[in-house]
C-alpha cells in the first residue's frame, strides 16, 4: 500500500509540476504581450514628445524679448520644453555641419534666433499644429515658423497600426492561453475524477469538493505566474543593459503593470479552467467516468 501511496504521489507531482510549467510559457506569452502594448503607448507619448516646432524670430528681437517670448509660450497648454537659440548658437552649430562659416563671404550672420518648442504628446497631431501655428504666427516677433507636419502624420499612423496589431494579437493570445491552459489543468483533475465522485457518493457538497482543487490550481497559476515574472524581469535586464535610454520608454510603471498582470492572469485563468473541469466531472455519473 505504501509503494503505490508513494507512486500515486509521485504522480501527482509530476502532473503540477507540468502544469505549473506549461502554465509559466503561457504565462510568459501573455506578458510579453501586455508588455510591449504598455510600452508601445509610451513609445507613442516619447516619440511625439519629441517632434518640435521651430519659431524663427526677427533679427529686432533682443535676448530679453525673446526670452519674455519664452516664458509666454511656457504658459501655453501646448508646450512641454522650450530651448532658446541665439543667433550665435545657431551659426556655431552651421559651421560645425557645413564645415565653413557663412558670416565671411556674406559679411552678416544670415541665420536667425530661433525657439525650440517640444510639444505634449496631445497636441503632436495635424488638426493641433495648425491652429498652433496660427496662433505663433500672430505674434508681431515671429518671422517665420516651421514643422516636420509630415513626418507626424507618418508617426500617428504608423503607432496607430502598431496599437491595433497588439491589441488584436491579445485578444487572440488570450483565448488560446485560456484554452490551452484548460486543457492541462482539465488533465490535471482528470486523474482525480473517481476522487470526486467517492466524495459525492458519501455525500459532500459541490463547494467542499470544488475548494481543495480550486486552491490547488490557484497555488500552480500563482508559481508559474512568478516564475513567468522572473522570466520576463531578466528579459528586460537583458535589454537594460543592451539598450540604453530604454528606460525612458519602459518605465517602472509598466515594469508592474505587466508583473501584476501576469499574476493576476495565473491566478484568475487557473482558477476558472479548474472550476468548469471539477463541475464537469461533478455532473457525471458513475459509468460515464469510464467513457472519457
Amino acid at each position: 500500500m505504501s509503494k503505490k501511496r508513494k507512486k500515486a504521489r509521485s504522480r501527482q507531482g509530476l502532473q503540477r509540476v507540468t502544469l505549473c510549467i506549461s502554465t509559466t510559457m503561457v504565462l510568459i506569452l501573455l506578458g510579453l504581450v501586455v508588455f510591449f502594448v504598455l510600452s508601445a503607448r509610451n513609445l507613442s507619448t516619447h516619440m511625439k514628445e519629441n517632434l518640435t516646432v521651430s519659431v524663427m524670430l526677427k533679427d529686432s528681437v533682443s535676448v530679453n524679448d525673446a526670452k519674455r517670448f519664452c516664458r509666454d509660450l511656457y504658459h501655453r497648454p501646448y508646450a512641454r520644453h522650450i530651448d532658446y537659440i541665439s543667433k550665435e548658437e545657431a551659426k556655431r552649430e552651421q559651421i560645425r555641419e557645413l564645415g565653413s562659416d557663412p558670416t565671411e563671404f556674406l559679411g552678416f550672420n544670415p541665420f536667425p534666433a530661433t525657439l525650440e518648442v517640444w510639444l505634449k504628446a496631445n497636441y503632436a497631431n495635424r488638426d493641433s499644429l495648425e491652429w498652433i501655428a496660427k496662433e505663433i504666427r500672430k505674434d508681431s516677433r515671429v518671422s517665420d515658423l516651421a514643422y516636420m507636419e509630415d513626418l507626424m502624420d507618418k508617426v500617428n499612423v504608423n503607432l496607430s497600426r502598431i496599437s491595433l496589431i497588439l491589441l488584436v494579437l491579445a485578444v487572440l493570445l488570450t483565448c488560446v492561453s485560456f484554452s490551452l491552459i484548460s486543457n492541462t489543468v482539465r488533465l490535471s483533475i482528470y486523474a482525480n475524477r473517481f476522487v470526486i465522485h467517492t466524495m459525492k457518493l458519501v455525500g459532500a457538497s459541490w463547494a467542499f469538493i470544488r475548494r481543495p482543487l480550486l486552491h490547488q490550481a490557484m497555488l500552480v497559476g500563482f508559481v508559474a505566474g512568478l516564475l513567468a515574472c522572473c522570466v520576463l524581469g531578466a528579459g528586460y535586464y537583458g535589454l537594460y543593459l543592451t539598450q540604453p535610454g530604454i528606460e525612458e520608454v519602459v518605465t517602472w510603471e509598466v515594469l508592474v503593470a505587466t508583473g501584476v498582470a501576469v499574476l493576476l492572469f495565473g491566478l484568475i485563468i487557473t482558477a476558472l479552467c479548474a472550476w468548469l473541469a471539477v463541475n464537469r466531472f461533478l455532473r457525471m455519473r458513475a459509468h460515464e467516468l469510464y467513457k472519457i
